[in-house]
């Protein structure tokens, strides 16, 4: 994740995402993210309280980074089997055996999210997050475990920023990426005007072809810009939380704050199939906010880890939410987001590409070979006659044809979560 303040926890049904700067809190994702996506650390870490169980022992370092294992069970909420870890970067590899009630797990400091995994249903395979910490007190937080603090102690002080030709050329990566996220985000703001221009016309099928034209840019950021939470407003607050207000879906909605946002014009032009008072509200709104956004963004600097778990990040984006066609509900443009999503952690994979191929040549060719297939799979749902530039993904294609996609991004994701930890640990 990139590095600005803390992450606010949007509730109900919440993708966590990030704070950040200049006079606002931030919470910091991956997502890489939500998606995320995970973030590194360090900072002012504080202690928590309570917590399931964690063994003593420090965690041993392999391959540049220590090792801790967390397990999710409906009896014993997040097990960590070490309580520590000397500072630097820290794997957290992260299982839910049979655990109904947790589907997310973070690592916290000082009420900054550093580091998160959503999305984890019982049975999955184990995921990954790298982040690199100082010396001090966190919290593994498993939101819906009996206890849900579990106190993490790191020891040391994390070494100083790798100077070799390595990490020069990842850290060069890391200012290319950031130059590829303020650009969607300027992108995004021109988008929105022209939804907004034609909503306010009250031409409803001009509004459809911006709507469409509008998402992909928040799509293939959404890791990095979820999240920020505006002056005067606290974390937890949906009311002041950007990715709440721009980005909400209906199934999510929280009651005390309502509807806003893209979704809200989906469900006016496409269920509604007119333009209303409230519709233009929306949409001046919406315009509003994403240039918020687009402003904060700018100030946000990344380490080569933050590109990693944001791709990953993205990536359980499309699985969780865009192949089951839950993200456009009434537009079906869900493919084109999953394209979006796709280019978003392709962008990433591209910016650490020259220091990855020092470190690990053979990753690198295999990460690249699925990107290229799960490129190749989306080519014949390609249609520039159709909003998004492809086909509707109706409930019909989905059940013939959702399995199939979602084994090719399976495939990518299983390499891309290598990722984080070589970069992190490179010199």
């Amino acid at each position: 994740m990139p590095s600005h303040p803390a992450k606010s926890h949007r509730r109900p049904g919440s993708n966590l995402r990030r704070v950040a700067g200049s006079g606002l809190i931030a919470v910091t994702s991956v997502a890489l993210a939500a998606c995320g996506s995970g973030s590194s650390g360090g900072g002012s870490p504080t202690d928590g309280s309570g917590g399931a169980s964690a063994k003593g022992a420090a965690a041993k370092v392999s391959g540049g980074a220590a090792q801790v294992k967390v397990t999710m069970t409906n009896a014993g909420g997040c097990e960590m089997d070490h309580a520590s870890a000397p500072a630097g970067p820290v794997t957290f590899t992260v299982t839910n055996k049979d655990a109904s009630a947790i589907t997310e797990i973070e690592l916290q400091s000082d009420q900054r999210i550093l580091g998160e995994k959503e999305n984890l249903a019982p049975g999955l395979a184990p995921v990954k997050f790298t982040v690199t910490l100082s010396g001090g007190k966190y919290q593994v937080f498993c939101p819906g475990a009996d206890k849900e603090r579990v106190p993490f102690t790191v020891t040391g002080k994390a070494a100083s920023v790798a100077k070799g030709s390595t990490a020069t050329v990842l850290a060069k990566g890391t200012k290319g990426y950031a130059k590829f996220v303020n650009q969607n985000a300027t992108d995004m703001v021109t988008g929105v005007a022209k939804l907004q221009t034609a909503i306010n016309k009250g031409d409803v099928a001009a509004a459809k072809k911006a709507y469409a034209g509008a998402r992909p840019f928040y799509e293939k950021i959404e890791s990095d810009v979820g999240g920020f939470v505006l002056p005067g407003y606290k974390p937890g607050d949906n009311a002041g939380n950007l990715d709440y207000l721009i980005d909400m879906r209906q199934s999510n909605l929280d009651p005390k704050v309502g509807w806003h946002g893209f979704h809200a014009i989906e469900k006016d032009l496409w269920q509604g199939g007119k333009i209303t008072s409230k519709t233009k509200k929306t949409a001046k709104e919406l315009h509003t906010n994403v240039s918020k956004l687009a402003g904060l963004v700018k100030g946000i600097t990344y380490k080569p880890e933050d590109l990693a778990n944001g791709a990953a990040s993205l990536l359980e984006e499309v699985q969780t939410n865009k192949i089951k066609g839950e993200e456009e509900k009434y537009s079906h443009t869900d493919l084109s987001d999953f394209a979006s999503n796709v280019e978003g952690a392709q962008q990433a994979f591209a910016y650490l590409k020259p220091g990855l191929q020092k470190i690990d040549p053979s990753l690198t060719a295999r990460v690249s070979k699925q990107f290229t297939n799960v490129t190749n799979a989306l080519t014949p749902y390609r249609d520039g006659s159709s909003l998004g530039g492809f086909k509707l993904w109706t409930p019909e294609l989905r059940k013939t044809d959702a399995a199939k996609l979602s084994k090719k991004v399976q495939a990518l994701q299983d390499p891309l979560s290598q990722i984080a930890q070589k970069v992190a640990t490179a010199s």
